[in-house]
């Protein structure tokens, strides 16, 4: 009934589910971690799911160079490289650098896995859709086959990645015998969970999905996890079905992100933010990254206890906006997405706002 396409294999999967024990006795909640930072090292995160089928496209298209952008610090970039320099292909960054800094965290593993870094301005990055066809151009015009890959692979294709990922849950499920009332994710460039949303739908897992906004408004997030689904709906569409966002029960008003915890802006924190990356590593033994996993678990945690407490006087959570109903979850899975490396940047950051 449905049109997977073909993918490579690069993660080492599935990965495993880890209840987190202390955290779960401190909210009355049974809260689970499924590790998709450990999909391999040099490709750990959510990204490689995605890069498996963009690159299966990429291959098939004859490609010799994968062409990506992202933030200095790009988890996805960084992965694209490690997977370009473990297949044979060059890999060419066009990478956002607000500051000319020494090279850290996952800059510095994209120059040691030889990608070609473009840095360019925040302003120029407005334009860089343009830039990476410009760059592919100009590989074509020297005999080169270029294959551009969006911004954290959130595209049609990169989303299977996160659509199959709901099958290995279920598979999970029957492992661990329990079923997660809801999947809890991070929302940034959208294809995790627009990936999550539909194959929930397509096979009837039933889950709630509730992502977490690192950075934009809730109404624009919406809009591009919808027309990512949509998108996709190309893809599993044949000539038998024809699949829409509509047919399968999927509607943008609908889709449940929650922005109140994305602070001042994408890989922007506060001291909140860095004490609770260092609680949960107290605690389980689990590091988060501060520019994805960390303002989404917190915000999981600060809605669960919204929902206990009803935002009691004194209460740093936020009372204006929409919240997520945590009251009727008892079983929740949070998405390891990775990140680890983009501690290390911050590291002064960190220091001054906890005590070791």
């Amino acid at each position: 009934m449905y049109n997977i396409p073909p993918k490579i294999h690069l993660a080492y999967l599935p990965t495993r589910i880890d209840k987190l024990n202390k955290i779960s006795t401190e909210y009355g909640k049974n809260i689970y971690i499924k590790r998709d930072d450990l999909t391999g090292m040099e490709l750990s995160g959510n990204k490689v799911r995605k890069l498996e089928y963009s690159i299966a496209q990429a291959l098939n298209l004859k490609a010799d160079t994968l062409i990506t952008c992202g933030a200095l610090q790009s988890n996805h970039c960084r992965a694209t490289a490690a997977a370009g320099a473990k297949l044979g292909l060059k890999t060419v960054l066009v990478l956002k650098d607000g500051e000319k800094t020494p090279p850290s965290g996952n800059y510095l593993l994209d120059l040691m896995l030889d990608a070609d870094v473009r840095l360019i301005s925040p302003q120029d990055y407005k334009n860089v859709d343009k830039i990476m066809d410009n760059i592919c151009n100009e590989l074509k015009a020297s005999g080169q086959n270029g294959y551009i890959i969006p911004m954290g692979a959130s595209n049609a294709i990169g989303m299977f990645g996160y659509m199959e990922a709901i099958r290995e849950i279920l598979s999970q499920e029957k492992e661990l015998g329990i079923h997660f009332d809801a999947i809890v994710d991070t929302v940034g460039s959208t294809g995790t969970f627009a990936g999550l949303v539909l194959g929930n739908v397509i096979y009837n897992a039933g889950f709630d999905i509730i992502g977490f906004s690192v950075s934009e408004e809730r109404s624009y997030f919406q809009e591009v996890t919808y027309n990512n689904i949509k998108d996709c709906c190309k893809y599993i569409s044949n000539e038998n079905y024809t699949h829409t966002p509509q047919s399968l029960g999927i509607k943008k008003e609908d889709l449940n992100i929650i922005d109140l915890y994305r602070g001042e802006g994408y890989g922007i924190n506060s001291p909140d933010d860095f004490k609770l990356i260092k609680h949960l590593a107290s605690k389980e033994g689990i590091f988060i990254d501060p520019v994805y996993t960390g303002k989404a678990f917190k915000g999981m945690l600060s809605e669960i206890r919204h929902s206990q407490l009803k935002n009691p006087v004194g209460s740093d959570i936020p009372k204006d906006g929409i919240h997520a109903d945590f009251s009727k979850y008892e079983n929740i899975l949070f998405i390891h997405t990775g990140g680890m490396f983009g501690l290390f940047p911050k590291a002064a950051e960190i220091a001054d706002c906890i005590r070791f």
